[in-house]
Formats: structure tokens, C-alpha cells, sequence
């Protein structure tokens, strides 16, 4: 959930063996896995967590056909900045507008610095994804603004606040635009649906590889990770009430440990484990660095979304639960052994014959979390789409995605579809990796987009606002020009254990 290319991941690099281990006949996505050398490689990997936020749309009369609108031009011809309410802001100006004011929210920034290098946290403005898009952009005459937020952290509420002082301070200085956008990716993401859903002037949103299943929902899987980690391999793990951001980080050092230790040293049992815990939130099988072509890459990518999961249920949870005043997370009611496919059960058994059954009743009968009802209450007004739409919305999504999974746009387009107006209104894009790579270019990775993909979903949705016509596949194309990884045909898998899964 973090800005451009820092997910809050953790990075597993695979150091592989060379050791010959035995062929386990599986029905995962290859058909005969050398299971202990793959997830050994993931277990001497070196381990790297990140810093991992009504009107109508105006119809074609309401546009004004602007192509080149005045600006006051109040601090400077090119470039604007300062602070705003407590954050960094920056606005970028083109030379001839043309009427319409980009909001960008940036993603998750970690509140503290994160292990294992503790870099500095970021408080930095941006006003886009990155340089060669705003140039882009700014050579197309939109006007860019963006800014940090009061706090770092799960700042949906700081982020909201932020791009509406923006917006006020850009019609009070640099004029009224015909149309305002809002996007942001991640984090920002669910800040730019949150806002579409509620402010009046904004025109269009594209919430881009955004957390729009909400801010319990995502924390609630979270806790599912942490919750069969906890079962099946660290019973020393906490799952929630942390009491310092420090007790959070030691709590995944330690789990970080015990997953390592499962795949080199565990046998045979200590690798069906972890795969049983991966079949509880469904990691994504691909990184921007794993492509998943062979076992071990397959696995650590796996492990990866395992370990970035984690985060969020230890230090950045300490982070949550200060925001709302306690836990908001619960999995009670969880039936965990309807997560397991025929494909996990048939691998686990493989490994460790006659020992899942026991594993799923010791999940079954383990203490369950309870939220604490006023923090989840608060939970939910730090971000939870509703999907009544009131403006034209542009979703994209990588296809895997190690830290925002991609299931989160099932739930969105579900609310979408039970919502009672405005269903067509949400057009959902996804981009597809290489078959081979070593370095994603994009489609794999959180946020790995390029520049022709972000500039086209703003094409896409400035179209859709400017005509009313709603985005049709022959017309997106052309929209994102040069090659990249859209793939229209895409649909995302649902929710773990939810009635399709």
C-alpha cells in the first residue's frame, strides 16, 4: 500500500541449493514440484520489508470545451510548493491548460522507519506517480497537484483532508477548473475512492491498485495470516494489542525467523505448514522480481505476499490500533478448511500424509480475535467504499499483486454491482506480466505500471467524462499506445473464502 515502487513488501531474493530433493506430484499451477528446494531457497532468502492510503458527473454541456484555459500563475510559471495544514504540498502547472486539475494521493508511508534498514520515512510531496508521467501529463495541459499528509501511516482521513485543501487552495489561486480528478495508487488508492464517493466538485476518479475492500476487510486478512502463522508455527506470535511500534517489528523479526527455519530446517512437515498458511489468504504467485515460471520462484513469490501480509498484522497493526483506539479486527466464524483448494490439500498430504486434518482442527479450536467494536466502527470511516458511484471511476490493478492482492477489486465490483445506481460506472483494468522476466516491467508488483498505462487510464477516464460515452476495449487500447501489459480479458479471483472462492 505504499508509494511508487516501495510497497510495504518484503522482499525474499532466492538463494537456491544445488541439493537433489524428491519430485512431489501436485495439481498447483506446475505439475511436479522439487517442494524442498523450492521453499529451502525461500528460507535462506534474504528477508526486506519496506515502508508497506454527490454530484452527477458533468455531462458534455457542462465541460465548456475548454482547450486552453488562464491560470493566475501565483508562485511561480512552472512549479508550485508548500505546506498545508501541517503536509508538504506540490503543484505543477502546464503552459496552456486545458481545464482540468489532476489530485494524485500518494500510498502507505510507514510511520517509523521499517526493518531491516530503517530508512528515514518519506514526507515529500508529489503531485503524480512519477516524473515522466507528470511531464506527460503536464505536456497534455492538465494541471497536477498532490501533496503528503499530516501523518504517515493508515492516513485515509490526513490523505482526504489534504486533497481537499488542495482543491481549495488551487480554485482559490489558480481558478476554477472545468473538471477535477482525483487518483492516487495503494493507500492513495482508497483516499481517492473515499473522496469520490464524497465531495461534490470532483468530476472522476481512477483509484489505481487501490485497498477498495476497506480498511477492516484488508485488516481482517491480515490477521488471518497472522492467525495460522501463529496455530501451525510461532505460538509466541501476538496478533494484536501491541504496545509500542518496536514490539510490532521484534514480533515479525521473530515470525520472519520461524518461516525461514519451516523451509530450511523443518522438513518436509515444516514446508506443508507454511504452505498451509498460504492457502489461508491466497498470496499472490508472482513478484516484480519472481515470475513464477518455476517452483522456487513460484514459492518465494508466495512467501513474499506471506511475509508482507505479516507486516501489516504486527508493526503497521500497532500503527492501525493507535489510529481507532483498539483491535477492529476479527476472524471469528472463520471456517479456515473451506480456504484449502483439492490442489493444497493434494500438495500438503504429499508432504506430510495424514497430518492436515489435525492442523485444521487446531486451527478450528484456537482462540479467536474479537474486534473491539467502537475501533472498528472508527476502522470503517478510515476507508471502506461503498460502491455507489457518483462519478465515471478507472480501476487498474497489476494481476499479481504482492501487497494490495488483486481480489480486492472482486470486492469492489461487487458493491458495485449490489449498489443501486450507477453500476456501469466503474471500469476495471488489469495488467499482465511477461511470461519470463527478471525485472517485471509491469503486470507483477505492487503498483508496477508504466508510463503508458498511467497516462492512459487518465486518457480513459478523461474521455468517458468529456463524452459521457462510457470506455469501450478497442478505444482503451489505443488510449495506452505503446506495448504494455493491459489484458482486457482478465477477471480477478474472489475474496479468500468467500461463497465463490
Amino acid at each position: 500500500m505504499s508509494g511508487r515502487r516501495r510497497p510495504p513488501a518484503c522482499r525474499l531474493a532466492a538463494d537456491v541449493r544445488a541439493s537433489s530433493v524428491p519430485w512431489v506430484t501436485t495439481t498447483r499451477a506446475v505439475a511436479r514440484v522439487p517442494v524442498r528446494r523450492a521453499l529451502a531457497a525461500v528460507g535462506t532468502a534474504t528477508v526486506l520489508v519496506a515502508a508497506t492510503s454527490c454530484s452527477s458527473s458533468p455531462s458534455v454541456s457542462d465541460e465548456r470545451s475548454v482547450t486552453s484555459q488562464s491560470l493566475s500563475h501565483t508562485c511561480d510559471q512552472v512549479q508550485c510548493a508548500g505546506t498545508l495544514d501541517g503536509a508538504a504540498y506540490q503543484v505543477r502547472l502546464p503552459s496552456h491548460w486545458n481545464g482540468t486539475l489532476l489530485i494524485w494521493s500518494h500510498g502507505y508511508r510507514q510511520a517509523q522507519p521499517a526493518p531491516p534498514d530503517f530508512s528515514p520515512v518519506e514526507t515529500a510531496a508529489t503531485a503524480a506517480p512519477t516524473e515522466d508521467v507528470a511531464k506527460a501529463l503536464l505536456d497534455q495541459g492538465y494541471a497536477l497537484v498532490g501533496s503528503a499528509y499530516a501523518k504517515n501511516g493508515w492516513a485515509v482521513d490526513d490523505g482526504v483532508k489534504a486533497a481537499e485543501g488542495l482543491y481549495g487552495w488551487f480554485t482559490a489561486n489558480e481558478g476554477k477548473p472545468a473538471r477535477t480528478y482525483v487518483w492516487g495508487e495503494s493507500l492513495g488508492g482508497l483516499i481517492t475512492q473515499t473522496l469520490a464517493e464524497k465531495e461534490p466538485w470532483v468530476s472522476g476518479a481512477a483509484p489505481l491498485c487501490g485497498v477498495l475492500a476497506g480498511a477492516n476487510q484488508t485488516l481482517d486478512l491480515a490477521l488471518d495470516g497472522a492467525f495460522a502463522l501463529k496455530v501451525l508455527l510461532d505460538p509466541s506470535l501476538k496478533l494484536t494489542g501491541y504496545t509500542s511500534y518496536d514490539e510490532g517489528v521484534a514480533a515479525w523479526k521473530g515470525a520472519a525467523k520461524v518461516v525461514s527455519s519451516a523451509a530450511t530446517t523443518g522438513g518436509n512437515e515444516g514446508l506443508a505448514k507454511l504452505l498451509l498458511v498460504a492457502a489461508m489468504v491466497k498470496p499472490s504467485t508472482k513478484t516484480a522480481t519472481q515470475d513464477g515460471s518455476t517452483p522456487t520462484s513460484q514459492l518465494t513469490a508466495e512467501a513474499t505476499a506471506l511475509l508482507t501480509g505479516l507486516g501489516y498484522g504486527t508493526f503497521d497493526r500497532w500503527e492501525f490500533e493507535q489510529r481507532v483506539g483498539g483491535n477492529p479486527s476479527t476472524n471469528d466464524g472463520v471456517d479456515y478448511s473451506a480456504r484449502v483448494s483439492a490442489g493444497d490439500r493434494a500438495l500438503i498430504d504429499a508432504l506430510a500424509p495424514g497430518k492436515l486434518s489435525a492442523w485444521l482442527a487446531a486451527m478450528a479450536a484456537a482462540p479467536k480475535v474479537s474486534a473491539d467494536p467502537a475501533a472498528r466502527v472508527k476502522a470503517d470511516a478510515l476507508g471502506n467504499p461503498t460502491g455507489n458511484l457518483k462519478v465515471p471511476t478507472v480501476t487498474m490493478h497489476t494481476e499479481f499483486d504482492d501487497t494490495v492482492p488483486v481480489f480486492e477489486e472482486t470486492v469492489f465490483a461487487d458493491r458495485v454491482k449490489a449498489s443501486k445506481d450507477r453500476k456501469s460506472d466503474a471500469y476495471q483494468l488489469y495488467t499482465a506480466p511477461p511470461a519470463h522476466y527478471t525485472a517485471a516491467p509491469y503486470g507483477a508488483g505492487h503498483c508496477n505500471f508504466t508510463t503508458a498505462e498511467l497516462t492512459g487510464s487518465v486518457k480513459v477516464l478523461d474521455q468517458w467524462v468529456r463524452t459521457g460515452a462510457s470506455p469501450w476495449s478497442q478505444q482503451t487500447i489505443a488510449d495506452f499506445g505503446s506495448p504494455t501489459g493491459l489484458d482486457l480479458a482478465y477477471s480477478p479471483p474472489p475474496w479468500p473464502g468467500s461463497s465463490t472462492s
